[in-house]
């Protein structure tokens, strides 16, 4: 699948891109929500839920004690920003 490049903001992606970027980063999409995705890592699990202006997303308590964690990011953001501060972790 071709991206627009990685320095383009979110919200100049077509939706199929973004879906795509997701599942390549290893992301799930909720069957029921569709706006709602889920990843999880050895170190971490997160909830991304694509909302009117914004992205959130919600790292899940972990087993190793580290806390809930909540954050939002505008579309503005370009898709390589996004991906370093989402798949970073919490």
């Amino acid at each position: 699948m071709d991206f627009p490049p990685d320095n383009t903001p979110l919200y100049n992606h077509p939706l199929s891109s973004i879906e795509n970027w997701l599942l390549e980063l290893g992301c799930q999409q909720d069957r029921v929500n569709r706006h709602c995705w889920s990843i999880k890592y050895p170190d971490w699990q997160a909830e991304l839920s694509f909302d009117i202006e914004e992205l959130t997303v919600h790292y899940l308590p972990t087993e190793s004690g580290e806390n809930e964690v909540k954050r939002t990011f505008k579309y503005s953001l370009s898709r390589r920003d996004l991906e370093d501060a989402i798949f970073a972790g919490p």
